[in-house]
Order: C-alpha cells, then sequence, then structure tokens
C-alpha cells in the first residue's frame, strides 16, 4: 500500500479507543490538528518511550491545537492497560485489522532477528485543522519523536 499524497485530504477512518468508543478524523476536522502515529505493540520498551514523549508534550501540545490519536493493531482492552500503566493523557485506537494501516501506507514487510513478516510500520502522519495531510515523517525514532512533531507543527503549522 502506498503512503497518502501530502497536501491532500487524509484518508477517513473511524476506529475504537480505549473507551470502546468510535473516533473519528472527521471528528477534528475545523478543530484541530491532528498527529497520527502508528506504533508496533502497546507495552514494548520502544513504543513506551515514544508514548511517554508524547504524554509529556501534552501541553506544548495543546497549546499549538494539536491533538494525539495513537493506533496499533492491539485490542481495546490492551489499549485501556497501556494507558493506565503510563499514565497517558491522549487516546489510542485499535487497528485489529489494520485496515487504516494499510490505508495510510503503514502496514507491511518488517525485518526483526532475520526474520520477516507483515506488521505496523512506526510511521506518524500530521493532518492539519482542514484534514489535509501535512506531513509524513516515516524514520520514527522513538526517544525524539515528540521533539521532532513539536518542531515540525511550530515551524509549518
Amino acid at each position: 500500500m502506498s503512503i497518502p499524497a501530502v497536501g491532500k485530504p487524509a484518508p477517513a477512518f473511524s476506529l475504537q479507543n480505549q473507551d470502546a468508543e468510535t473516533v473519528s478524523l472527521a471528528d477534528f476536522k475545523g478543530k484541530k490538528n491532528v498527529i497520527l502515529y502508528f506504533y508496533p505493540k502497546a507495552m514494548t520498551p520502544g513504543c513506551t518511550v515514544q508514548a511517554c514523549g508524547l504524554r509529556d508534550s501534552a501541553a506544548e501540545l495543546a497549546d499549538l491545537d494539536t491533538v494525539v490519536l495513537g493506533v496499533s493493531p492491539d485490542p481495546v482492552n490492551r489499549l485501556q492497560k497501556f494507558i493506565d500503566k503510563e499514565s497517558l493523557n491522549f487516546t489510542l485506537l485499535s487497528d485489529e485489522d489494520h485496515a487504516v494501516a494499510d490505508k495510510y501506507g503503514a502496514w507491511g514487510l518488517k525485518k526483526f532477528m532475520g526474520r520477516e513478516y507483515d506488521g505496523i510500520l512506526r510511521q506518524t502522519y500530521i493532518i492539519d485543522k482542514d484534514g489535509n495531510l501535512r506531513q509524513v515523517m516515516d524514520k520514527v525514532k522513538t526517544k525524539t519523536h515528540h521533539d521532532d512533531v513539536l518542531g515540525w507543527i511550530k515551524d509549518h503549522l
């Protein structure tokens, strides 16, 4: 699957959050910028570092009218455990069938310890208040992800 084009409307989606409530990209149109980030699995070391960086940047992101939506193939109940364990202050979405990851080009071939398999590619999409895709970050570093997205939003939105 290919990555959507920057400058075009971001692919629409509706997924269940950690509370089993439906969240849609359209919910934020005209109101908030969206950091849509895909991560492989809740409560794993890299994903925890990435999520905690975003958690700790909540005030700065709020000042920039920006919300964070984390997407993984984890089931809804695992998302709530992740939020509780790490005191996360943003929405996590369950994409068990990876349909949304497919739409965004965030599902594909991965290699780990000599093994190849399909899975979530750690990627981030910045969507403006009009619902347009403004930036794709496909080389995400978990330790600096929060600073990278903050810097980009401050400079461009």
